[in-house]
């Protein structure tokens, strides 16, 4: 638990200071200020000075340093300040500097006793606490003004809905679903796939009106096994996934009974769910380099590239980076598709493909011409080749959108876009 939270300037000042519990006093921050702001090289995070605690983060011209005599997470103290930032640039326009600080200091004192009880955080969501502590331009309205028994407690205070107002309504109520994937690889010199994983996220865009509930469901491997009553399928319909995180607004007991995604959404982009997949990958590209070291003068390469999708699909900005020796004097590169540049300021060869068909291979020779060195018995490392690409409407894992259900009371009519996109992560071939 927190015990108190400053915000100090850069002369070490003390603009704003808020105690939440009784065993840290103001003067505690001296010695922050004698070991942080009077160091220059001073990075550390977190410090201990006399049974206190200090976490800090800067913003622009300003620290925010949390204090705490108790072992109190240090994840959480971080993720508060964070969120504090956050939430006075949602109110200041943006802004988050000294200047705005003092400008609006009455405020703020409002937002941090909101946002803390003793110590513990409580709201920090700028949606949740817009709905009754205004700007001050406008007029404040407290919370106890706000009579339980009229009904005008907002959702977001009871917790009921916290990432979500009431009352929104578009003229096109749209939802956008992105699969985004990122491949990582690791080819070993004779070609056998070394290591390899998905790391895929599900990003919703919501533009709806009223409180919708929305259903999601994929080719998840459980409920295609179930829905099959057979022995697991292995043959691409289903997959399987590992460490899965959710939003908050996801119902994780419908999820672990039939494995359905129900949520409410927030109005907006956000993250529905984060995944990793370690089995059954499909491969976008493979490699088949021949890199051949001719004497002390030469080095001969030879790279092929093969597109393993869908030839209904095409793969966008297509990069190979191949290494080269640091004492590489002329590269001469031939590549029928795609232009080849030689960047010796990174002792590396760049073939750059912009639109790559699926199931097309094509090729690239390069005679590399080497300076003599003074260490002659120095030998070349051999660094990896590595890809950067980008393939719409395809997913390395094989995860697949079964349905997407948008449940109103309204009964409006709702327009669903669903996007697959597979990019690379480390997509690394040794040589």
């Amino acid at each position: 638990m927190i015990s108190s939270l400053y915000i100090i300037n850069l002369k070490g000042e003390i603009v704003i200071f808020r105690t939440f519990r009784d065993d840290v006093s103001r003067t505690a921050a001296d010695a922050f200020k004698m070991q942080v702001l009077a160091s220059k090289d001073f990075r550390a995070p977190v410090q201990r000075y006399e049974d206190v605690s200090f976490f800090h983060v800067r913003h622009e011209n300003v620290f925010f340093v949390a204090a705490s005599k108790q072992n109190v997470n240090a994840l959480m103290v971080f993720q508060f300040l964070f969120h504090m930032v956050q939430l006075f640039r949602s109110y200041f326009e943006g802004k988050c500097d000294e200047g705005t600080i003092n400008e609006n200091f009455s405020l703020i004192y409002e937002l941090l006793d909101e946002a803390m009880d003793y110590g513990y955080p409580q709201i920090t969501h700028p949606d949740m606490l817009k709905t009754f502590i205004l700007h001050s331009d406008a007029k404040l309205t407290a919370l106890s003004s706000l009579q339980p028994s009229s009904g005008n407690i907002p959702p977001q205070v009871t917790g009921a809905v916290s990432w979500r107002r009431e009352g929104l309504r578009y003229r096109k109520n749209e939802v956008f679903l992105d699969v985004v994937e990122h491949v990582n690889l690791l080819f070993s010199a004779k070609g056998t796939v070394l290591k390899s994983d998905v790391a895929g996220e599900v990003v919703v865009k919501a533009f709806l009106s009223g409180m919708p509930e929305c259903k999601f469901g994929m080719n998840d491997k459980l409920v295609m096994d179930r829905e099959s009553k057979g022995p697991a399928r292995r043959g691409g319909s289903s997959i399987e996934l590992d460490d899965t995180t959710f939003h908050q607004c996801v119902r994780l007991g419908k999820f672990d009974t039939d494995r359905t995604i129900s949520f409410i959404p927030p109005d907006g982009e956000f993250t529905l769910m984060k995944y990793r997949v370690t089995e059954m990958v499909n491969l976008p590209f493979r490699l088949l380099p021949i890199v051949k070291e001719l004497g002390r003068s030469r080095v001969d390469i030879n790279v092929k590239l093969k597109a393993d999708y869908s030839q209904k699909l095409f793969a966008l900005n297509v990069f190979v980076r191949i290494p080269v020796p640091p004492n590489t004097a002329v590269v001469h590169a031939n590549c029928a598709v795609g232009k080849s540049k030689y960047e010796p300021e990174n002792h590396m060869l760049v073939w750059r493909v912009r639109r790559f068909p699926g199931q097309a291979e094509f090729s690239l020779s390069a005679e590399v011409e080497l300076a003599a060195r003074i260490d002659e018995k120095r030998v070349w490392s051999r660094p990896p080749i590595s890809m950067e690409f980008q393939v719409p409407m395809y997913t390395a894992s094989g995860l697949h959108v079964r349905f997407l259900k948008i449940i109103e009371k309204e009964n409006y009519q709702t327009v669903k876009w669903v996007r697959y996109i597979t990019k690379n992560g480390s997509y690394m071939h040794r040589i």
